[in-house]
């Protein structure tokens, strides 16, 4: 795709999916234009890299849709100062754009090739100098580099990971999609001791992920 016509596309995608939709951070929207998102999936699909479609990028994993995505990242609420926390790395697409609008992203992924291949692209490609990646069980967060002020989860749970929680700063955000019969979207605030849950509803956070793996959700 020309250049001329990847801006065009891209410029009608975030009229279409995000501000038509809701997303209202000018940090998250201009993330979208800075990280080209067809970099981060497999050649034959970037046509359709703009798609309001989950698009495989391999190892049986995908890429979610750009609303989906944005909606997260704009519950995140983030600030330039913020270090996050990001469990599933995937094709990194995600983490780069987080990248730009925070001090520092920290991001997990339990697939040794999919980790090794976002450090190719993020890293050694890209230039970003703000990514830490690790390759591990992300149910556990990462305890030695907590706290954080924002954790951002790309698989989804019935029951939320109280080590996520824990390694969440006072007035930390953790954005995670939370199994029923559906995938609804929380947004638990950490306050003291406790937490403020919002509760985004499926039909309007439209996330479609997998389960989230990790012995921290084993059964005792």
């Amino acid at each position: 795709m020309e250049i001329g016509m990847l801006d065009l596309a891209l410029e009608s995608m975030i009229q279409r999916e995000l501000v038509n939709r809701g997303i209202t951070s000018q940090a998250v929207i201009e993330a979208f234009r800075r990280i080209p998102r067809p970099l981060f999936v497999p050649e034959y699909l970037q046509h359709q890299s703009m798609a309001d479609e989950d698009l495989p990028i391999g190892l049986g994993q995908t890429l979610s849709p750009p609303y989906v995505i944005a909606r997260m990242m704009q519950e995140l609420q983030l600030t330039p100062e913020s270090r996050v926390l990001e469990i599933g790395t995937g094709s990194g697409f995600q983490t780069a754009m987080l990248s730009l609008m925070c001090k520092h992203v920290y991001t997990v992924e339990m697939l040794p090739e999919l980790s090794a291949r976002a450090r190719r692209t993020l890293v050694e490609n890209m230039g970003l100098n703000n990514i830490s990646l690790y390759v591990g069980d992300g149910t556990h967060g990462w305890s030695d580099k907590a706290p954080f002020d924002g954790i951002i989860t790309n698989a989804a749970v019935e029951d939320i990971p109280p080590a996520l929680i824990g390694q969440l700063r006072e007035g930390g955000r953790l954005v995670i999609p939370v199994n029923d019969e559906v995938q609804d979207l929380h947004v638990v605030k950490r306050v003291g001791f406790d937490e403020e849950v919002v509760t985004i509803p499926a039909d309007v956070f439209c996330g479609r992920f997998r389960d989230l793996e990790g012995d921290a959700l084993d059964d005792d």
